[in-house]
């Protein structure tokens, strides 16, 4: 797969987790794990949720840096524009979703599924484009390479602390919790199994290894490896 075209899946991906991102939320059910000490800067300072996004990223990507040091791959300061492009794609799915106000609790867990849905395709198209790691994974990634911790383990105590340091900042500020509720956990929960079916119906493994994004319902190349599933953690 050309470069172009994996930059290309990388983008829609892109798109797509801040589209899923703006649906947990228009939900108001709670928050995405990753987005919730965002969230709730954005309802104290006058700043948008994408551009509190980008400046909470800066923080883990500055973190990578200050725990990999000299393993930290230069390469990975393309987060800083990729994340920028993150924060637009955010406020502009917050301002296309304007017109998302459910009341009943029926529509607001409906929108809380698709929004979860159309996250778990971003990450899809993420990992199968496979260009660049964003912030939020990349320091994930750097705890776990320094201190030999399992990748799994330290997202999920990562994404936890995330939601806990939201919590405290939230009562700090207002006096009780916004943005952490049944939405967050079935987010957290069930987005890493939805794309792990999604990887495995747009995607094989060629016989090189790498993996390639495959329409589903056609045919596959004769060397594509017959296993072609992908464990997401």
């Amino acid at each position: 797969m050309s470069i172009s075209k994996r930059w290309l899946l990388f983008f829609c991906g892109l798109f797509f987790v801040a589209l899923g991102i703006s649906c947990i939320v228009k939900s108001m059910l709670g928050t995405a794990p990753i987005s919730s000490t965002p969230y709730i800067f954005s309802l104290r300072y006058p700043i948008s949720l994408g551009g509190f996004t980008f400046i909470v990223n800066m923080l883990f990507l500055l973190a990578q840096i200050l725990i990999l040091r000299r393993q930290f791959q230069y390469i990975q300061l393309l987060q800083i524009p990729i994340t920028g492009i993150f924060g637009c794609f955010i406020d502009l799915t917050m301002y296309l979703l304007n017109i998302v106000t459910p009341e009943l609790y029926i529509s607001k867990f409906i929108i809380l599924l698709v929004g979860t849905s159309i996250l778990a395709l971003g990450v899809a198209l993420e990992i199968i484009g496979n260009v660049v790691t964003l912030p939020g994974e990349g320091i994930v990634n750097a705890i776990a390479t320094h201190w030999h911790f399992e990748f799994g383990n330290t997202k999920t105590c990562f994404d936890t602390s995330i939601v806990l340091i939201a919590g405290i900042l939230s009562w700090f500020y207002f006096g009780e919790v916004h943005g952490i509720r049944e939405g967050t956990l079935i987010s957290a929960f069930i987005t890493g199994s939805i794309a792990r079916f999604f990887i495995k119906h747009l995607s094989y493994i060629d016989k090189s290894g790498s993996r390639i994004f495959h329409l589903p319902f056609t045919t596959f190349p004769d060397d594509v490896e017959k296993n072609h599933s992908y464990q997401y953690n």
